[in-house]
């Protein structure tokens, strides 16, 4: 799949160039043996920077509702405050449905921030100049990994060694064939969630480039129109499973 440049890759080329400058002037013993890969930081900032951007709006949207009185009265027009309660609303809702209200509101941590995540980097790909960090495997990895251990502990947590015996099967007979399964089948999930995550979103990022490229004006805006409906249905998609998977680690707390 070819590269696809932003503004941020450009910037760190050039710090690339300045420190190899310094180095030079300073002599050779300062002088690092190999290239280093600048491109391989690109992904980390930019998912650094929607961290932050997320901790800015959320810390906005608290001092919005820390007057109770003022916050039970919705805002008639589309603001910060809400879209983040249709957002966070939506997505709560979505995780009592496949899991009952006690247990969606105590994992809804998880759940609400890997989708405030997702689609928050998914948005840049939007903007055919900033870096996306959704299109690379190892923040996509991360996420899913993050959620695989989380779900497990969960699991664990709420079943105790129950949660482990279950990968065994009911008949002990038939532990020997259905435990290799049921382990291979848990350990292909944060692989399916990265991969999925990843590969949607650097085919929109590239193709939206390709097209700005083309016909800076018009033709992007039906593409765009596209990249807006991966962004939301990639978001859904990662939220969803991210449910059934507590969701399923779960269940037997509920009874």
């Amino acid at each position: 799949m070819p590269d696809h440049y932003s503004w941020l890759t450009f910037l760190l080329e050039h710090i690339k160039e300045t420190l190899s400058h310094n180095a030079a002037l300073l002599g050779e013993g300062m002088i690092v043996q190999g290239e280093p890969t600048w491109r391989s930081f690109e992904p980390i900032i930019a998912a650094l920077f929607v961290c932050v951007l997320l901790l800015l709006v959320s810390r906005r949207v608290r001092w919005q509702l820390a007057d109770v009185d003022s916050a039970v009265i919705p805002e008639a027009r589309l603001t910060l405050r809400t879209f983040m309660e249709a957002f966070l609303g939506y997505f709560y809702d979505m995780a009592k449905s496949v899991m009952d209200a006690k247990r969606a509101k105590k994992y809804f941590p998880l759940i609400g921030a890997s989708a405030l995540f997702v689609f928050f980097s998914n948005v840049m790909a939007l903007l055919p100049t900033f870096p996306v960090a959704t299109s690379s495997l190892n923040i996509t990895l991360g996420c899913a990994v993050v959620v695989f251990i989380l779900f497990n502990l969960y699991g664990l947590m709420a079943n105790g060694m129950d949660y482990l015996k279950h990968l065994a099967g009911p008949a002990w007979y038939l532990s020997w064939l259905i435990l290799p399964i049921e382990v291979i089948s848990l350990c292909v999930r944060p692989i399916t969630l990265a991969v999925r995550l990843m590969l949607n979103m650097s085919v929109d990022h590239l193709i939206l480039g390709i097209f700005a490229g083309l016909i800076p004006l018009v033709l992007p805006l039906p593409v765009m129109l596209l990249g807006v409906i991966v962004i939301t249905v990639q978001t859904l998609v990662f939220a969803l499973l991210t449910c059934i998977y507590i969701g399923l680690a779960t269940e037997h707390e509920a009874h």
